[in-house]
């Protein structure tokens, strides 16, 4: 006999459809400690994502927890040990800002009641509980907004997957709308390439510029995965934005794991090369991803440093995450904009919107 399927619903008083939207920002998540335990319950969710992992499943089960959980949170606890601040992840602590910074923004330049709420993927504050809050709270529209630029099924898809779930878990769903991605938006772009010219502005320009996106399998895009194609679209405005020769701008991918192809260059195989070849200086950007956090902060800013360094290098320079940096937060306040129209409008004749708009 089939069961009934129990749905949540709301506490009494929540009803009322007061029209309030809510906007929510969704990063990939982090361990709440730079422990082995903690990174182990954190991997354990993470990587048991169909999305991030396309494996059989009996097959990838095995693997993971008969190997991978434990063998890998020691490692990758003394990572995170080594970016870890007083505040917390960082991953945290600059996604907690930046949704601070753009709640800032969009109370002062939108008419209506418009909130900004953090979620994760994975662990903490996971993105069914934000969702339920706001659901407990009267809130009748919600816009989810992935903080990864360029979509792929790996981060992006896996947000939209959770949304779902929760979404069939309501008695009463809010109306929604997503943001699949904002590679090529005019606002974020230039954003980027500020944040280019302000760090050359302090400390002058390197012989390569690199930019490093996360990778990801190789068959994910043989199999329609978008994210290769936006990488390069990005890389390709902001090479013009900025007035970079080809050969002064490189892309490369990072982050790979396992023995199967991901995209490449790799980005660590990338610096190498290049400074057996006699380049003496590099700055490395990181567009694919929103705020620092433990690939930008240990794999780029210092274990990439100390390869490159070690193959003959002689100068090498991160450029950090936009972060809440204003041009981010002007940036994806436009985006929001350009998503909630018909249910806000903005002041002052979309002021902080007009002249971004993608």
């Amino acid at each position: 006999m089939l069961g009934t399927k129990r749905y949540y619903a709301a506490p009494a008083g929540a009803e009322s459809g007061r029209g309030d939207i809510a906007v929510v920002l969704v990063n990939l998540g982090t361990p709440a400690a730079p422990t082995a335990s903690a990174v182990r319950r954190y991997l354990g969710q993470f990587l048991a994502d169909p999305r991030v992992v396309e494996q059989p499943r009996w097959l990838w089960w095995l693997i993971l927890h008969g190997v991978i959980l434990r063998l890998r949170p020691a490692r990758s606890a003394r990572a995170y040990a080594r970016i870890w601040t007083d505040a917390g992840s960082p991953l945290l602590v600059q996604s907690q800002a930046l949704a601070r910074a753009l709640d800032l923004h969009l109370q002062a330049h939108c008419e209506g009641s418009v909130c900004v709420r953090l979620a994760m993927t994975y662990g903490e504050p996971a993105l069914p509980e934000v969702i339920r809050q706001l659901v407990d709270r009267g809130i009748r529209r919600v816009l989810v907004l992935p903080l990864y630029p360029q979509y792929s099924a790996t981060s992006t898809g896996a947000v939209f997957d959770a949304l779902a779930l929760t979404i069939q878990s309501l008695r009463w769903p809010p109306e929604l709308r997503t943001v699949g991605d904002y590679h090529d938006q005019n606002a974020h772009i230039e954003a980027l390439a500020r944040s280019v010219e302000r760090h050359w502005a302090a400390h002058g320009p390197a012989e390569r510029l690199l930019l490093s996106f996360h990778g990801i399998p190789k068959r994910y895009v043989e199999a329609g995965d978008p994210y290769a194609t936006q990488c390069r679209a990005t890389a390709a405005r902001l090479a013009a934005r900025l007035g970079l020769a080809a050969d002064t701008l490189i892309v490369s991918f990072q982050s790979r794991v396992g023995r199967e192809e991901w995209l490449r260059p790799y980005t660590d195989l990338t610096l190498e090369e290049l400074a057996r070849a006699g380049v003496r200086s590099i700055q490395v950007l990181c567009p694919g991803f929103a705020v620092d956090c433990l690939e930008t902060l240990e794999e780029i800013a210092l274990e990439n440093r100390e390869r490159f360094l070690h193959a003959g290098g002689e100068r090498y320079e991160y450029i950090p995450a936009l972060n809440d940096a204003e041009d981010q937060v002007t940036a994806l306040a436009a985006l929001v904009a350009q998503h909630l129209q018909g249910w806000v409008r903005s002041s002052d004749a979309q002021a902080p919107v007009s002249h971004v708009a993608a």
